[in-house]
């Protein structure tokens, strides 16, 4: 039997990259997979290499009312989620004194923001046993010059990923994050 069979599982930011490639790992391993991406391009890109039963939906996690939208829809389409992989992000660098509120703002409205909304509204979905993911960085620890900004919001999930693993471990749903 595969590790995800009959397993219900979520990527945000699942059109490229990481994303794309866990979904077609999570696919093989069995389980219903649905991803999310914001670009017209790179959603029909996505659904011309992932299986047909992958479902590819357009969903920007910077947008709360996406967001909400997606639980809606997952929630009548299929009823749970057993993996919730938050992947969705943005990489922006710029030195420190070229940074501008909006560079700022829409960094962390994506990588931060969305990442806990889309974790909030998706958590009533979760099952006992299930998982959350959330892909972080390296960044967020080796201090690397002109990602001042991009660190800061990886370093971010890294603490939301320790604290919610304490907060849901009661509940039996593990938190964990990647770092590439």
């Amino acid at each position: 039997m595969s590790k995800l069979q009959d397993k219900v599982a979520l990527i945000t930011g699942g059109t490229t990259g990481i994303g794309l490639a866990a979904a077609k790992l999570f696919h093989a391993e069995g389980a219903k997979v649905f991803v999310t991406g914001r670009s017209e391009a790179g959603i029909a890109e996505a659904r011309k290499q992932l299986p047909r039963d992958v479902e590819v939906l357009p969903s920007d996690a910077a947008d709360l009312d996406d967001v909400q939208a997606l639980a809606r829809h997952l929630k009548q389409r299929i009823g749970r989620v057993d993996v919730l992989f938050v992947n969705a992000g943005i990489a922006r660098f710029s030195p420190v004194e070229n940074v501008t509120p909006q560079f700022f703002d829409e960094q962390f409205n994506v990588n931060v923001r969305g990442a806990y909304f889309t974790i909030q509204h998706i958590l009533p979905l979760m099952s006992t046993g299930g998982s959350i993911v959330l892909t972080s960085s390296v960044a967020a620890d080796i201090g690397m010059a002109t990602t001042s900004v991009y660190a800061a919001t990886k370093a971010a999930l890294s603490s939301l990923a320790r604290t919610l693993a304490n907060e849901l471990a009661p509940r039996g749903i593990r938190v964990n994050e990647v770092s590439p």
